[in-house]
C-alpha cells in the first residue's frame, strides 16, 4: 500500500467498517495490505472477509460493478465468496478519510485452504479443477448484464494507460512494446463468445482447495477482457510460482503439463474457438508487461528484498530478450483437449 493511504487507515476505519455489518474485529486478521486492506473478522462467531478499497484505487462505482457481478456468478452456481448486504442494505459503504475515502465491503470466508505451489496437490487433477472452474465462469459471464454500476475494460487499468508515468527511460522499449501490444490486442473481435468480465487474477493464490472443488476470491482486478487472459493468467503464475529459477525448457515442459489438464477441465465447461488459444501468447506478453509496471508502481525499485529484485530483474530480461514464459506447442496441446 502507497504510504500516504497508510497514514489514513487506522484500527478506528477498520471498526467504522466492521460496524456497517454488525462485525466484532476484537479478533480481526490482516490478510493483505497491496492493494486492499482484507481483514478476517467475525459476526455471530462465524468468519467473514472485511475488504476496505481506497478511493485512489478504484471508485465506488467500480467496486459495486465488481460486486454485482460475483453475487451473479455465485447465482449461477459457480464456486465463488458471496457479498453481504450491509446493515443499510448496501454491496458497498463509504468511510471518508481526508479528501479521500475507503469503500467497504464484505465476504463470505470461502471454504477449505490454499494449495501451494510444493504440496503434493498442486498436480494434474487440480489443474484440471482449476480449468473447470474458470470455464464455468466464462460460461456464466455470457449471460450476465451490466447494471448502472459499470466496470473498465482491460485497457482502461491505470498500469496500462499510465505506464510511461511509472517506468523510467532507460525502459522506453518496454513502454514502446506495451504500446506495441495494446494497439494490436485492439483490433481483436469483442463478442460475447470470448469476450465479457473475467476475473484477470486466478492464480493459486486467489482460491481455496475443498473436498476436489475451487472457491475462488479477489476479484479486485476483474475487468473486460478476453477470456484466453483467464487462461493465461494462470499458466503465467503457475509456472512462475512452480518453475522459479528454471530455464525456459522446463518451464516450458511443465506449462505444456499444466495447460493442457487446465484445458482439459476449460473445455467440459464452455466452448473457446481454438485460434484464442494460440493467442495465450500476447496474454503472456501482457502480464509480463503489466507486472514489470506493477513492481515499479508499488515498491521503491532501489531498496527492495532480494526475492523482489530477483523477481523484477527476470521479468525485464524475458522482456529484453523478448522470452516468454513458456513457449509451448499450443496446436498439439489443442488436440489432445479437443
Amino acid at each position: 500500500m502507497e504510504k500516504w493511504v497508510e497514514e489514513l487507515f487506522n484500527k478506528e476505519v477498520l471498526q467504522k467498517a466492521a460496524d456497517f455489518y454488525g462485525g466484532d474485529i476484537s479478533k480481526a486478521k490482516k490478510l493483505g495490505d497491496f492493494e486492499n486492506y482484507v481483514y478476517e473478522i467475525h459476526k455471530e462467531d462465524k468468519p467473514y472477509i472485511l475488504r476496505l478499497t481506497h478511493s485512489s484505487h478504484r471508485s465506488s462505482e467500480q467496486v459495486e460493478a465488481e460486486l454485482e457481478w460475483v453475487n451473479f456468478l455465485h447465482s449461477q452456481g459457480v464456486n465463488v465468496s458471496l457479498v453481504s448486504h450491509s446493515s443499510a442494505g448496501n454491496l458497498v459503504e463509504e468511510i471518508p478519510a481526508g479528501d479521500t475515502s475507503f469503500y467497504v465491503c464484505l465476504f463470505d470466508k470461502a471454504p477449505g485452504s490454499p494449495v501451494g505451489v510444493q504440496s503434493d496437490l498442486f498436480s494434474l487433477p487440480l489443474f484440471k479443477e482449476w480449468g473447470k472452474t474458470v470455464g464455468k465462469m466464462n460460461k456464466a459471464t455470457k449471460g450476465f448484464v451490466e447494471g448502472k454500476a459499470h466496470r473498465e475494460h482491460w485497457h482502461e487499468d491505470d498500469l496500462l494507460k499510465n505506464r510511461s508515468a511509472y517506468l523510467s527511460k532507460e525502459d522506453e522499449a518496454i513502454i514502446m512494446e506495451g504500446e506495441e501490444l495494446v494497439e494490436k490486442l485492439q483490433t481483436f473481435p469483442t463478442g460475447r463468445d470470448e469476450y465479457g468480465l473475467i476475473h484477470s487474477d486466478i492464480h493459486s493464490g486467489n482460491f481455496f482447495y475443498h473436498e476436489g472443488e475451487i472457491h475462488v476470491f479477489d476479484f479486485d482486478d476483474c475487468s473486460y477482457h478476453w477470456f484466453a487472459s483467464d487462461i493465461a493468467i494462470p499458466l503465467f503464475y503457475s509456472v512462475w510460482a512452480k518453475m522459479s529459477g528454471k530455464d525456459l525448457e522446463e518451464r516450458s515442459r511443465f506449462g505444456e503439463e499444466f495447460l493442457t489438464s487446465f484445458l482439459s477441465g476449460y473445455y467440459e465447461e464452455n466452448s473457446l474457438d481454438e485460434k484464442w488459444i494460440k493467442r495465450i501468447p500476447l496474454f503472456l506478453r501482457l502480464r509480463d508487461i503489466v507486472l514489470y509496471t506493477v513492481y515499479h508502481k508499488k515498491f521503491d525499485i532501489n531498496n527492495m528484498s532480494e526475492r523482489e529484485a530477483g523477481a523484477v530483474a527476470g521479468i525485464k530480461k524475458r522482456l529484453v530478450d523478448n522470452e516468454l514464459i513458456v513457449e509451448l506447442d499450443y496446436e498439439s496441446i489443442i488436440s489432445k483437449v479437443t
